[in-house]
């Protein structure tokens, strides 16, 4: 008698975890050197900005802090993501990776509301600003954060946990150019006026490209399609298999910011292909698709499977 359907786990195909081009070890090292260079960093910035009296050093110090906790989260989230699977955690801890992402671009907004604040609060009331010296740190800043971005650079890529780590290393280098030019001109000038006005235009630049993290990592976290699956190609990818007359309960999402899965059920009147065409066909997905954990199940259409989540019952 004929299977009504089979199941096939891509378990075997599930080694999609080093599909993107940078190794873990490499991320180590990334992560281990900008959180040393960026700890040191905060402490000195703080201390020049509070002795320069400027606002625009402080909060990038704060800034920068809230930056080191963000890193140590989604380093954290890049170990936990390689964690074998148990029996209560069957896909192990990847999805800590997406919260980390979350988390990371809710601390930056944190970050950018206490900056903001900061800075009104000085527009109305400017002090004097000693402007070589936040030049001079803010420098520093440029070279810590710039180099930081750059080791998390390769890995942003395929990984949007890495991304974050990334983009927060990014926008404190843009920062801290900002401040060096803002002390240049106060230099020049004696605007005082134009430190915390050059807080508040970095905390809007910060707060537009956060923005992007945050609504792309909720969106993982709420079991979206991930933004580099295009689910019409995967169905008609599917559909357009050898003995595949209609497919339905096509469900993909990301198990980490690095992985994703999906499960579909096949109507295959003919019956079952065999091992081969279906290794061939989770093969497929993965090389075509970046689907790393592919579930297929075969129905040869006699009876509805159809999914409850789509209004039916099973």
């Amino acid at each position: 008698m004929p299977h009504d359907h089979h199941d096939h786990h891509g378990h075997a195909h599930g080694h999609g975890h080093h599909h993107h081009h940078v190794s873990p070890d490499g991320n180590n090292r990334a992560f281990a050197l900008a959180i040393g260079l960026n700890t040191i960093f905060v402490a000195i910035e703080f201390t020049y900005g509070f002795i320069a009296n400027s606002t625009a050093l402080m909060a990038d110090a704060g800034h920068n802090l809230s930056d080191v906790l963000g890193l140590m989260l989604a380093w954290g989230a890049a170990m936990l993501a390689r964690t074998a699977t148990t029996e209560r955690y069957t896909y192990g801890l990847r999805s800590s990776s997406i919260l980390a992402a979350v988390l990371n671009a809710l601390l930056l907004m944190m970050a950018c509301g206490a900056i903001g604040w900061e800075a009104v609060q000085r527009l109305s009331n400017p002090a004097p600003v000693a402007g070589m010296t936040v030049s001079v740190v803010a420098a520093i800043g440029v070279a810590v954060n710039g180099l930081s971005a750059w080791l998390f650079m390769a890995g942003s890529k395929d990984d949007l946990n890495i991304r974050g780590a990334y983009q927060h290393m990014a926008a404190d280098a843009a920062i801290s150019l900002g401040v060096v030019i803002s002390g240049l001109v106060i230099m020049g000038t004696g605007w005082t006026w134009l430190d915390p006005a050059a807080s508040l235009v970095i905390v809007l630049l910060i707060l537009v490209s956060t923005w992007g993290l945050l609504r792309e990592s909720m969106q993982l976290v709420l079991g979206a399609v991930p933004p580099n699956v295009d689910a019409e190609k995967v169905s008609v990818f599917l559909r357009a298999q050898p003995g595949v007359t209609d497919i339905h309960d096509l469900h993909i999402w990301a198990m980490s910011t690095t992985e994703n899965a999906l499960t579909v059920h096949l109507v295959m009147p003919g019956g079952y292909p065999g091992d081969g065409a279906f290794d061939a066909l989770t093969a497929g997905l993965k090389e075509n698709f970046a689907l790393h954990h592919c579930t297929l199940q075969m129905e040869q259409g006699t009876t509805d499977h159809a999914c409850a989540l789509n209004g039916h019952s099973h």
